[in-house]
């Protein structure tokens, strides 16, 4: 098991946002995020399409910033439907951020990347349940990792998203 997370270059964004992704150091690798700190954003969605994720980002995105509390080689937020209405996204940081609250997310952790429409989640969701149970795991909390914005992603014509599965 990893405990490293891949490094992600983030100079290399030529749409001044979201930096390519390469898939290849996350497909079908085991992470633990031990000793990594995270702060949750939260957002209402409505049938699981977010509403204000925008500017739940911007406003977290730039707390992040002025605490200086953003990893120079590595961006990962984690994405978790709680129910049709509201949404967490737990955000990397390598320090306090005035106004969240820090926290781990333990357990080792599964990665599977997709390539394709945010429509086909469902699918993706069952192809990482069998590949788990494949494994003789059963994910008890399973987080998605959407690699870059609809923007980017149709600039880029490509729209990676990694789920992880929490091996209990």
């Amino acid at each position: 098991m990893e405990t490293n997370l891949p490094l992600i270059d983030l100079s290399n964004n030529p749409t001044g946002c979201c930096p390519v992704f390469d898939p290849d150091p996350w497909d079908g690798r085991e992470f633990s995020f031990e000793g990594l700190s995270f702060i949750t954003a939260r957002t209402r969605s409505l049938f699981y399409i977010p509403l204000n994720m925008g500017k739940v980002m911007s406003r977290t995105q730039k707390a992040i910033g002025e605490a200086g509390a953003a990893d120079p080689d590595r961006y990962l937020m984690l994405s978790e439907d709680l129910t049709r209405s509201r949404a967490e996204h737990h955000l990397l940081v390598t320090g306090d951020v005035p106004g969240y609250e820090r926290e781990q997310l333990h357990g080792s952790w599964y990665a599977k990347v997709f390539e394709g429409p945010f429509s086909r989640m469902g699918t993706w969701h069952a192809e990482l349940l069998r590949l788990m149970e494949g494994k003789g795991k059963k994910p008890d909390r399973i987080l998605a990792f959407y690699t870059t914005c609809p923007k980017c992603a149709k600039a880029y014509g490509k729209n990676y998203v990694v789920l992880f599965g929490r091996m209990p």
